[in-house]
């Protein structure tokens, strides 16, 4: 049996799988329990629920898939892949307004007038 397979080793490894299985456990505890905590800004209240998933991402990639321990190169692959999602949602928030000419959303909307307004009694 190769040292590699050791009784410590496997241990060790269950030790912090069973770690990161709470932290993601507490994660989604503090997940749910933001839904009952009101925030005044919306924006506010999506950052923290980015923030919350993001560190939950990062543990299930870091740890279940293994990303903690790769090479060089599989980071490589994740910045890349981060750089243009950042980029693809910037390209869409820029864009969010931009409507083609002669359509609904850049007409400007009719006045009504006096004259034009129905009558009430």
């Amino acid at each position: 049996m190769s040292d590699s397979h050791s009784h410590d080793h496997i241990a060790k490894h269950v030790r912090v799988y069973i770690t990161v299985f709470v932290a993601l456990l507490v994660g989604t505890l503090v997940n749910v329990g933001m839904y009952y905590v009101h925030f005044d800004s919306v924006p506010l209240t999506v950052a923290i629920a980015v923030v919350i998933a993001t560190v939950k991402a990062s543990l299930v990639a870091g740890f279940f898939m293994h990303l903690v321990s790769e090479k060089k190169s599989i980071y490589t692959v994740l910045a890349v892949t981060g750089v243009f999602f950042a980029g693809l949602m910037a390209l869409t928030i820029w864009a969010m307004h931009d409507f083609p000419d002669n359509t609904v959303h850049t007409q400007q909307p009719v006045q009504e007038t006096a004259a034009s307004a129905p009558h009430v009694p």
